[in-house]
């Protein structure tokens, strides 16, 4: 008797795509496009032309090739302001991480009452537009009517100041362009007229407006954490420092990533707050980051073709950063 073969399994029958979710998706990916991807294409095409104020009054522009990235490049200006825009960056971003983590710690800790007015006043603030909360942080900086000048002259003691004079003078010997005295009356002292003070309020702002993101995103985190582990965590009486670095931090880890990598990217590309207190009394050329440097370029200078060349370089610098946040959310995806 022929023994009885078994019929090959027959593959799983595809069920036909649905073209239904494109067809709802290509209203938002047009517009995108012609939002984003026309000034993109434009910026690229005029970092390889000689465009200027003629060109703005229709004399067609003049292809230059890679003329706009060297000068770009070879502008005595460019590295200074590069490296004072990084280091900026890195201050801001490691205050807003840090002080927005205790802040969600905190707001772990606070019982219902608290934690809800805690959040009113966080949502306030995030929700302060950026050159509103520059013109309130221009009226407690005010020179003569300032509350930080009326706190810091009745608060401040005279040892206090001296002793942090003479740190300054250590540091000004050994860093030359620093150049911070602090006096004993506050009253007149003018901040936006030193770049060292100048830069000390643009991340007080900065840090101030970017806690509440930071604070309410790592709360979330937090609270995502599994019961069970907190309750493992207790019974090895973990103390709070260990409990945070060995056991909620590798579970919250991709959050700080992602929240790292957009904090880079905003304090890079900061623009309205800086012009703002420039606007308000401060040094222009020595306070400019790279945004407003090239905004510079080409609006006060007229030279578009090297300001989009600075752009286009910006760009790259925004997309090599942009690709850690990529990959982490497609990560997180699988």
């Amino acid at each position: 008797m022929a023994s009885a073969t078994s019929a090959p399994a027959s593959k799983p029958r595809r069920q036909p795509t649905s073209k239904m979710p494109l067809i709802l998706m290509a209203p938002a990916v047009l517009t995108f496009c012609l939002l984003s991807g026309y000034p993109i294409v434009r910026l690229v095409v005029n970092s390889f032309q000689k465009y200027g104020r003629a060109q703005l009054m229709g004399v067609p522009p003049e292809w230059v090739g890679g003329t706009n990235y060297a000068q770009a490049i070879t502008n005595s200006n460019f590295p200074i302001v590069f490296v004072r825009t990084f280091v900026f960056m890195v201050i801001a971003v490691t205050l807003t991480i840090v002080l927005g983590s205790l802040v969600a710690m905190l707001m772990m800790k606070l019982n219902k009452f608290f934690r809800l007015f805690l959040s009113v006043g966080l949502l306030l603030a995030w929700a302060i537009p950026p050159l509103t909360a520059v013109i309130v942080w221009g009226w407690m900086i005010d020179s003569d009517y300032g509350v930080i000048n009326y706190s810091l002259t009745q608060v401040g003691g005279t040892k206090f100041v001296a002793l942090l004079n003479n740190l300054f003078d250590f540091v000004h010997r050994h860093v030359h362009w620093f150049g911070l005295h602090l006096p004993t009356n506050w009253m007149g002292h003018q901040w936006l007229l030193n770049p060292v003070s100048f830069f000390a309020v643009l991340i007080v702002i900065i840090v101030w407006s970017g806690i509440p993101f930071i604070a309410f995103t790592v709360y979330a985190a937090l609270t995502g954490i599994p019961g069970e582990v907190k309750e493992a965590a207790a019974i090895d009486q973990a103390g709070p420092v260990r409990r945070f670095f060995l056991i909620e931090l590798p579970y919250v880890r991709s959050v700080f990533l992602v929240l790292i990598v957009l904090s880079v990217i905003w304090d890079l590309t900061v623009f309205t707050q800086v012009v703002a207190l420039q606007s308000s009394g401060g040094l222009a050329e020595q306070t400019s980051t790279l945004g407003v440097w090239i905004y510079n370029q080409g609006s006060a200078s007229g030279n578009i073709g090297l300001s989009s060349a600075a752009a286009v370089i910006m760009v790259i610098l925004m997309l090599a950063i942009s690709i850690l946040y990529v990959r982490q959310t497609l990560n997180e995806g699988e």
